[in-house]
Order: C-alpha cells, then structure tokens, then sequence
C-alpha cells in the first residue's frame, strides 16, 4: 500500500471527498492524471501538454503523485537519463473523476466564458 502523505479524515460524512481533493489538490494534478489516462509517457512529454507548468512544479506535483500511489515513475538506467511515467491502478480507478470534471467542464466553462 502506497504511503498516503495527508492526515487520516475521519471528521464527518464529507471527509472522503475532501480526502480524495486532498490527492489531487494542486494545480496541476488533476491534468497530470488525465494525460497520463492515453498511457505512458516521459517527463518532457508531459511538460510540453502542460505548456505554463515549471520544471520545478512539474516534479514536484509528480512526486506527490507518486508518494500517493497515482503515478508510477520508471527510471531507466540509460544516456540520456530516460523517466516514464504511468498511471497505478489505483490511479487508474479515478478516469471516471478525472472524466466527469472533463464533462462538467465542456458544459459549463465554456458556457461561462461566452456569458
């Protein structure tokens, strides 16, 4: 079982939503876990889809994700360095999330934006 780095959430009955904003807080996560949803890719590869992220956040939001048992990172041991990166399956048990907040935004933020 992965290290889950936030607290216990034993609250009230809303705690397990705020437990699983908790995994994907950030702004970047969540769009981390929807790319890596076509499969495998390199460190590069995700930055160039996230064109605003820094190098900096991007790794940062990617270790979170790891120590959270979403991601997993693959490092090969080759010139030049070469890191993949791919959903668990416990990340992988979110696409139906991560694609609800992608209809939820095809409906309304562009309904937003033209009003």
């Amino acid at each position: 079982m992965p290290r889950v780095r936030h607290k216990l959430l034993t609250c009230s009955p809303g705690c397990p939503v705020e437990g699983v904003l908790h995994l994907i807080d950030g702004k970047w996560k969540g769009v981390i876990l929807y790319h890596l949803l076509d499969g495998t890719m390199r460190f590069n590869e995700i930055r160039r889809r996230l064109t605003s992220v820094t190098q900096r956040m991007l790794t940062k939001q990617l270790r979170e994700l790891e120590a959270d048992g979403l991601v997993e990172r693959t490092v090969f041991a080759v010139v030049p360095p070469r890191v993949d990166y791919c959903l668990t399956p416990r990340g992988r048990s979110l696409k139906p999330v991560i694609m609800a907040m992608k209809l939820w935004g095809d409906e309304h933020i562009v309904l937003q934006a033209a009003s």
